[in-house]
């Protein structure tokens, strides 16, 4: 599984090892998806983080601030005020539709302060091309393996400075420099794709750790959301995460969210995102669309979206899905021939046109859609009953469809096209 972390409810993970252990060797392994990216959007985001004191730290996160610079990963160790370490990409990580698979493997015991003494990758290459380039020279200490407090999702002192998004597949070394490949390999079908490989047969290291997420419970032991898998049981403390922030969104099975990126619409100003972009929510006085992350053009797919609020039921409001490559988001896509509506009223709206279809649906309600896209047909259901005795079973036939006209590379979308209306979607 993975954890998805609130930036709105502060999430976090944390421990204090009873003791120390490598200090100037260590390789940390994780797979992150974000749901905030942008100049503008926010703090910093810190991913991992051990502090034993007052100007003394290693951190890792992306920098934020809304300044030219937010979107990269800083890797950087600090002692007494001074930083010995600290690796800045060039390139920026704005992606929220993927995994991000990151290495860090630091090594000053033997390091002599060169390029070779720390290394970060990315989805499986190590990063070269770097905007801030310090090397530790040799002995110089990081703090993951120390017997402090260390963090992940958050900056332990600072409570703006949280991760948001999700973290899958979590691994620390200590003890040993260790390269991307012992994390993860190409896939032997489709070589341009980096995944995930079992760790079993690696070796942890005293206050090393696996974390894969698999139970729900909250408390700091084996059955804790934070539990250490490793056979070491250096299991972590949860703050402010509970059951429902376990997913099944990980780095082998990502799964599609509502898009930040992709919002435009006569004015989004008051559109907020939570919970892992699986929440969108707008005001009284704006419209709203959102669209899905993954775009599909052939097979047969299926998506739900519950409705968490709403305040009326309306002839251009509600479930859809759209044609990516025609839509300009200059009006409703359902007053175009690009746009496949289900709206709250009940109707069906394509090409600026309504007719009667199913019931209406409000709060509470969920509306499942089936994309056979093989067919290029469409059908909707809700609370798991197919309108208009829809088939989606039917194939060719298309029994009972929705639409039959699809078209184009197709993505979820929700609509609200109330400007005086609030609505939120899940």
């Amino acid at each position: 599984n993975s954890l998805r972390f609130n930036r709105g409810s502060e999430d976090y993970i944390d421990r204090t090892p009873s003791s120390a252990g490598n200090q100037k060797k260590f390789t940390f392994s994780t797979w992150v998806k974000r749901s905030t990216v942008g100049e503008g959007s926010g703090p910093e985001e810190f991913i991992m983080y051990g502090r034993p004191g007052s100007n003394t730290d290693t951190r890792l996160y992306f920098t934020g601030d809304g300044n030219a610079n937010d979107d990269r990963l800083y890797f950087q160790s600090t002692t007494d005020n001074t930083t010995h370490t600290a690796l800045q990409t060039n390139r920026k990580f704005r992606d929220t539709s993927a995994w991000y698979h990151i290495v860090i493997s630091a090594n000053t015991e033997d390091g002599n302060g060169s390029s070779s003494t720390i290394k970060m990758f990315i989805n499986g290459v190590q990063e070269t091309s770097f905007a801030t380039e310090t090397y530790g020279v040799q002995n110089k200490l990081f703090y993951w393996t120390d017997d402090c407090l260390t963090t992940l999702g958050r900056r332990s002192e600072n409570n703006g400075q949280h991760f948001h998004g999700y973290i899958a597949e979590t691994v620390l070394i200590d003890g040993q420099a260790l390269d991307a490949d012992s994390f993860g390999e190409f896939d032997e079908d489709s070589p341009g794709i980096w995944k995930p490989k079992s760790v079993s047969g690696l070796t942890f290291g005293t206050n090393g750790f696996y974390l894969e997420f698999k139970q729900s419970g909250t408390s700091q032991n084996s059955s804790g959301m934070g539990a250490d898998t490793s056979g070491n049981d250096n299991h972590y403390a949860t703050g402010g995460l509970a059951a429902v922030d376990q997913s099944i969104d990980t780095c082998t099975n990502n799964f599609a969210t509502l898009n930040p990126l992709d919002v435009t619409r006569l004015s989004n100003v008051g559109n907020t995102f939570t919970e892992g972009n699986l929440v969108v929510t707008d005001g009284s006085s704006n419209y709203l669309v959102a669209n899905g992350s993954i775009a599909v053009e052939a097979g047969k797919w299926y998506f739900e979206v519950k409705m968490l609020e709403s305040t009326d039921t309306h002839i251009a409001s509600g479930v859809m899905v759209v044609n990516l490559d025609a839509d300009d988001k200059t009006d409703g896509a359902a007053n175009g021939d690009h746009g496949w509506l289900y709206a709250t009223n009940g109707q069906k709206r394509n090409a600026g046109s309504s007719s009667n279809y199913g019931d209406t649906y409000t709060q509470n309600d969920i509306i499942g859609v089936a994309l056979d896209m093989d067919n290029k047909a469409i059908y909707f259901s809700k609370n798991g009953t197919f309108q208009a005795s829809g088939d989606p079973t039917s194939g060719a036939s298309k029994t009972n469809a929705a639409y039959t006209n699809l078209a184009g590379t197709i993505t979820a979308q929700v609509y609200d096209g109330q400007g005086s209306e609030a609505h939120e979607f899940s």
